[in-house]
C-alpha cells in the first residue's frame, strides 16, 4: 500500500519505457551527430577544392584579364587618336602634319577607359568579398589599373573638355 511501485505499471514496464525514451534520445543525438559530421565533411571538401578551380575565382580572373586587355586597347586607340608629332626637320621642310585629335578614336578611347574603370571596380569589390585570410593576395594590380584609368579619364576631361 505505501509502496512506491503501487502505480498501475509494474517495475519492468517502467524500466522498459525509460529505456525506450533513452533509445529515442540516443537516436536523435546520433542523427544530429551524423548531420554535423556530414556538414563538416562538406566543409572540408569545399576547402580542399583548389582556389583556382572555383567559378568565382575564374570570374575574377576573367574580369582582371578583360580590364588589362581593355587598357592595351586604350593605348592603341591613344596612338591613333593623338595629333602627329611635327619635328624640326618637318617644320623646316614645310611638311604638314595633323595637329588635331581624331574625334572618333577619342570617343572610343573614352568609352574603353570607362569600361576598364567599371570592370576594375567590380573586380576589386569581388576580391574584397572573397579575401578573408591573411594568406590571400592583395591584388595591387587592380589598384594600379584603377589609378591609370581614373587619371586618364580626368586628364581627358580637363584637357580636351570631354
Amino acid at each position: 500500500m505505501g509502496n512506491k511501485n503501487d502505480s498501475s505499471t509494474s517495475v519492468p514496464q517502467q524500466a522498459q519505457e525509460t529505456s525506450d525514451s533513452q533509445r529515442d534520445i540516443n537516436r536523435s543525438d546520433h542523427a544530429e551527430n551524423e548531420r554535423s559530421k556530414m556538414t563538416y565533411e562538406q566543409l572540408a571538401e569545399r576547402r580542399s577544392t583548389p582556389r583556382s578551380q572555383t567559378p568565382f575565382y575564374k570570374v575574377m580572373l576573367a574580369l582582371n584579364i578583360v580590364g588589362w586587355v581593355g587598357m592595351v586597347v586604350v593605348l592603341v586607340l591613344f596612338h591613333y587618336a593623338r595629333p602627329d608629332f611635327i619635328s624640326g626637320v618637318q617644320q623646316y621642310w614645310g611638311i604638314e602634319g595633323d595637329t588635331t585629335w581624331s574625334e572618333s578614336h577619342l570617343s572610343a578611347m573614352t568609352i574603353m577607359l570607362q569600361v576598364c574603370l567599371f570592370v576594375t571596380l567590380v573586380s576589386i569589390i569581388m576580391r574584397a568579398r572573397r579575401n578573408r585570410r591573411r594568406s590571400d593576395s592583395f591584388g595591387i594590380n587592380l589598384f594600379i589599373l584603377l589609378a591609370i584609368a581614373g587619371i586618364s579619364l580626368i586628364t581627358l576631361a580637363t584637357t580636351l573638355g570631354l
